[in-house]
C-alpha cells in the first residue's frame, strides 16, 4: 500500500472547481443568503481545511422553500409528460458532458477517489435518463366493476410537494435518485443535502436550471440546523412526501415527525450487508466482487459488504487473496489519478472505524492488514482485513462505513443463512457459489431487499432499491421509484 500522495495538485484543482459553484440557498430559482445571514464551512476531507463557506438555512428559509415549491406545483403537475421528459433528458446530457468537473467537486467535499466519483456522476445521470423515459409511461387502469354497475377508473397523480433529505456518501446519486422520479411524476421538490456535501447539490440545482427546469420545481436548502429545518417543513401541511436516505436512528425520528400530518414516507436506512462465500465459489469472481462490494466509495456505502462469511474449506485462501487485493490499493487525496482510496468524510467517521477495529482485535481477532491511522492531515484510514473474528463481535453488528473487512468462517448452508440474518438490518446481501440452485435457495432465505448473486454490485436505476426490517420502507429506482411520488385515485364512473 502506498503512502499518502502530495496534496499540492489536489488543492489547486479543488480550488478551481469549487470557485464555480453557488454557495447560497437556492429557492424559487434565485440564490439568496439565509434569513439570519448564518453560514457554515465545508471541509476538504483530504486536508481538513475549509473548501467553501455556504449559507446555512433557517426555519424561515425552510418555509420559504415550501412557499416556492407550492407556487410552482400546479403548473409543474400540469406540464405535459413529454415536456417533463425532455427537461430530464437535458439534465442527463449536461451531467454526462460535465462528468469530469462534477466528479472533482464530489471528490473535493466527500473525499472519495476520483474514479469512484466519476462513476457516481454517470450513475446519477442515468436516473435522469431512466425517468425521462418513464415520465411518459405513467399508466392508469380501467375495468368493469364485478357487479357491472360502473367502470373502475384508476389514475396516478403527483403526491405533491416532496421533501428530499440526502446523505453525504453519494451526494449526487442520492439526490438524482429522488429528484428524477419526483419530477417525472409531476412533483415539486425541496432538497436538504447533508451539511458535509452541500456543494454537489447546489451545482446540480444550477445545472437543472440551465436545462430549463422551471423556478421553484427544485429548491436546495443547505443547513447546519438539519433537525430544525426538516421538522419545520414536515410540520407544514403543504409537504406531502418525505424521501429520506440516512441512518436508521434519524429515520425513526423523521417517521415520528411525519406522523403528525400522515406524510407519505420513503425510507432508505442503514445496512449491514453479509457477503457469503461457499466452498464451491469461483474465488477469482468472489474476490473481484468483494473488492467492489467492500471498497466502492472506500466502504462508505449502505450497500457495502460489512460482514464476510466464508466456508471453512476456502477461508484461508479467500482471506489471503483479499488481503493481497486490499494491500495493492493506493491511499491518498481522491483527486490524484492513481489513488484508489481517499479519506473518510470526517474525523468522527474515522474515529468510529478505528474504534471498531481496535475492539475486534482486543476481542481476539487477528489484524492481517492495516488497522493503523496514518500521520498527517486529512481523515485517512487504510484498507484493513481482520480474520478470526468472533461471530458475536461488535464490528459485525455495526455499519462500519469504512475500508474494513472482518472475516468469519462457517461450516454449513444453514449456519451461513443464520449468520447473515442475525441483524436488525436487511438492505442487501451478496452470495457467491457456482451451484445456482443453492444460490437461489440462499437468496430466498436471506432477509434482505436485494441480493447480489455472484455479483458485487446491485444498484441500477431500472431496479427497485430498498430494504426490509430496519433498513427502510418503500423502494427507489425502477417503476416503483416513480410510483412512490404518486397517489392512486379511483374514480367510479358510469357511461
Amino acid at each position: 500500500m502506498s503512502g499518502l500522495s502530495s496534496s499540492e495538485t489536489h488543492t489547486r484543482a479543488v480550488a478551481d472547481i469549487v470557485a464555480k459553484v453557488p454557495t447560497q440557498l437556492s429557492i424559487g430559482g434565485a440564490q439568496r443568503p439565509s434569513s439570519d445571514g448564518s453560514t457554515f464551512e465545508v471541509l476538504d476531507p483530504a486536508t481538513g481545511c475549509a473548501l467553501a463557506t455556504v449559507a446555512s438555512g433557517t426555519r424561515v428559509d425552510a418555509v420559504a422553500c415550501v412557499d416556492a415549491a407550492e407556487a410552482a406545483a400546479q403548473a409543474w403537475a400540469a406540464t405535459a409528460p413529454r415536456k417533463r421528459s425532455e427537461l430530464l433528458l437535458r439534465t442527463y446530457q449536461l451531467m454526462v458532458d460535465r462528468a469530469d468537473e462534477l466528479a472533482l467537486l464530489i471528490t473535493a467535499e466527500n473525499g472519495k477517489a476520483l474514479a469512484d466519483a466519476r462513476g457516481e456522476v454517470l450513475y446519477s445521470a442515468e436516473f435522469f435518463r431512466w425517468y425521462a423515459e418513464e415520465a411518459v409511461r405513467l399508466r392508469g387502469d380501467i375495468q368493469t366493476a364485478p357487479g357491472g354497475a360502473n367502470k373502475i377508473l384508476v389514475i396516478q397523480q403527483p403526491v405533491g410537494v416532496a421533501l428530499l433529505v440526502t446523505p453525504w456518501n453519494f451526494p449526487a446519486a442520492m439526490a438524482a435518485r429522488k429528484i428524477a422520479p419526483a419530477l417525472a411524476a409531476g412533483c415539486t421538490t425541496i432538497l436538504k443535502p447533508a451539511s458535509e456535501t452541500p456543494l454537489t447539490a447546489l451545482a446540480l440545482a444550477a445545472l437543472m436550471e440551465e436545462a430549463g427546469v422551471p423556478a421553484g420545481v427544485v429548491n436546495v436548502l443547505p443547513s447546519k440546523q438539519s433537525g430544525e429545518v426538516v421538522s419545520a417543513m414536515l410540520a407544514d401541511p403543504r409537504v406531502r412526501k418525505l424521501s429520506f436516505t440516512g441512518s436508521t436512528e434519524v429515520g425513526r425520528t423523521l417517521l415520528n415527525l411525519a406522523n403528525d400530518h400522515i406524510v407519505n414516507c420513503s425510507m432508505e436506512l442503514g445496512g449491514n450487508a453479509p457477503f457469503l462465500v461457499f466452498a464451491d465459489a469461483d474465488l477469482d469472481a468472489a474476490i473481484e466482487g468483494a473488492m467492489i462490494a467492500k471498497m466502492r466509495n472506500g466502504g462508505e456505502a449502505c450497500t457495502a459488504a460489512n460482514r464476510f462469511y466464508v466456508e471453512r474449506g476456502v477461508a484461508a485462501e479467500f482471506s489471503a487473496r483479499l488481503r493481497a487485493a486490499m494491500d495493492a490499493l493506493n491511499i491518498g487525496p481522491g483527486s490524484d489519478a492513481d489513488v484508489n482510496v481517499g479519506p473518510l468524510v470526517n474525523e468522527a467517521t474515522r474515529s468510529k472505524v478505528s474504534g471498531l477495529v481496535d475492539q475486534a482485535v482486543d476481542a481476539g481477532a487477528s489484524l492481517d492488514l492495516g488497522g493503523q491511522t496514518p500521520d498527517g492531515p486529512g481523515y485517512f484510514y487504510p484498507p484493513t482485513v481482520l480474520t478470526g473474528v468472533s461471530s458475536d463481535a461488535a464490528i459485525l453488528r455495526t455499519e462500519i462505513f469504512g475500508p474494513v473487512a472482518p472475516i468469519v468462517t462457517f461450516t454449513s448452508e444453514d449456519e451461513a443463512v443464520a449468520l447473515a440474518n442475525n441483524t436488525e438490518y436487511g438492505l442487501v446481501a451478496y452470495v457467491y457459489t457456482t451451484d445456482i440452485a443453492r444460490g437461489l435457495r440462499v437468496s430466498e432465505k436471506i432477509e434482505a431487499g436485494m441480493v447480489g448473486l455472484n455479483r458485487g454490485l446491485v444498484s441500477d436505476p431500472a431496479a427497485p432499491f430498498g430494504g426490509v426490517k430496519e433498513s427502510g420502507l418503500g423502494r427507489e429506482g425502477g417503476m416503483e421509484g416513480l410510483l412512490a411520488f404518486t397517489e392512486t385515485k379511483y374514480i367510479a364512473v358510469s357511461w
